[in-house]
């Protein structure tokens, strides 16, 4: 008998990412993660609302280095986010195939659509701004110049079915424009998110950017919606009955909301939507003196 045949199988131990750290959760509770056919893939974490608040405070402690940080940078990051990726992507296509039951052609089309997807958000953090700001014409001797300004602390609800794309599609958009984001991932399908969370540790970006949290959506989206420091959210992976039960609880403290919306193919053109709908608009005017005995201005 070969020493190899002698070893035992190192499985792997799936953590929370909260805080560039990865926790176990604080209720000690997993649940059993199955594949496409059943077949036990490992025990993930089981959430508790303490875990969310935990999420919270670690989102708004890296707010303020994060949309502080320049556009550039933060461009720079999310590509490198993709380069880490390319790395290890055999592990994430057969992750992706036993979460979602595809074949290994099939789940590499899904794997390289999501690291496509974080370079095109990459090359968007920098020009976001030219589409929705710009200078304003006013009646009068003033500059009028409206910039947005990211909102805060997003909360998402990350995509059910398309457990690798459909929530790189959600997460990437959020923190391409300076929030920071406390993710729920696919209940059934949490193992690709909880494995993104060892990249996003490696990649420069820093911690409680993004905050990975695998569970329940239906027992931690409501004190998320609820949360006073908590400043949107994104319901993309909740059901019709989930989703009006966080938009109510969500008004409490006029959280911006961006309902579910059916994507039949999360590899098409995502758009920019996604990005506006988490900004804000601030505008300023400034005097422009006069110049000269004409009377002339800037």
């Amino acid at each position: 008998m070969s020493e190899t045949s002698l070893r035992l199988n190192v499985f792997k131990t799936y953590k929370l990412y909260v805080g560039g750290k990865f926790p176990r959760s604080e209720s000690g509770r997993v649940y059993e993660v199955s594949d496409s056919k059943g077949k036990w893939l490992a025990n993930a974490p089981l959430s508790s609302r303490k875990d969310a608040r935990d999420a919270v405070v670690a989102a708004r402690k890296a707010f303020g280095g994060w949309s502080g940080a320049t556009a550039y940078n933060r461009g720079q990051i999310l590509y490198r986010i993709a380069e880490m990726l390319e790395g290890r992507r055999e592990q994430f296509v057969r992750e992706v195939g036993e979460a979602e039951g595809l074949s290994k052609s099939k789940a590499g089309a899904v794997v390289d659509a999501a690291i496509d997807r974080w370079v095109w958000y990459a090359g968007w953090t920098d020009k976001i701004a030219q589409i929705v700001g710009g200078a304003n014409p006013v009646a009068g001797p003033f500059f009028n110049l409206s910039t947005p300004e990211p909102t805060g602390v997003v909360t998402v609800i990350a995509p059910q079915e398309s457990s690798f794309l459909g929530l790189v599609s959600v997460i990437a958009p959020v923190i391409a424009t300076g929030n920071t984001a406390v993710v729920i991932t696919s209940e059934k399908s949490p193992l690709p998110a909880l494995s993104l969370g060892e990249v996003l540790a490696t990649s420069d970006l820093p911690g409680g950017v993004v905050n990975i949290l695998s569970g329940k959506a239906a027992e931690m989206g409501p004190h998320l919606a609820s949360h006073q420091d908590v400043n949107a959210i994104d319901l993309a992976g909740a059901d019709a009955a989930l989703a009006k039960e966080l938009e109510i609880a969500a008004a409490d403290n006029l959280k911006r909301v961006l309902r579910p919306q059916p994507v039949d193919d999360w590899s098409a053109d995502p758009g920019t939507h996604r990005m506006t709908a988490f900004l804000e608009t601030k505008t300023v005017w400034h005097p422009t003196g006069s110049l000269g005995s004409g009377g002339s201005s800037y």
